[in-house]
């Protein structure tokens, strides 16, 4: 059987957690940082950090393999996950900074092109 769990218990089994029924859950208090807030606002909180989207995609064998030789325990889908974000915000980054120099540039030509007029 496949091992599903690699989580030690430390010597605690299931019995000694206190049984716990609806009404402890109905008490729940939701917290986002350290508001307190409604349960759908603490679920909207919730699925924006998590949105996540289950996909199927087709890797090269040798990303996979180095993938998993670096991930550790975190999982090297997380690592794959991390890296594209990174590249995405890389991206942004990139653009915004040839918007930045293009205006600058064009600023810069009117003022010369006025100077020498």
């Amino acid at each position: 059987m496949k091992q599903t769990s690699t989580t030690k218990t430390l010597g605690i089994s299931e019995d000694d957690a206190p049984a716990l029924s609806q009404a402890h859950f109905d008490r729940a208090e939701f917290r986002v940082g350290k508001q307190n807030v409604s349960r759908g606002e603490w679920q909207k909180a919730v699925r924006g950090r998590i949105a996540k989207q289950r996909i199927s995609i087709m890797l090269d064998a040798p990303i996979i393999a180095r993938y998993k030789a670096i991930a550790g325990e975190r999982g090297y889908q997380t690592l794959i996950n991390d890296t594209l974000r990174r590249a995405v915000e890389g991206e942004y980054f990139v653009q915004a900074m040839r918007n930045a120099v293009r205006e600058e540039l064009a600023d810069y030509a009117i003022v010369k092109k006025r100077g020498k007029s």
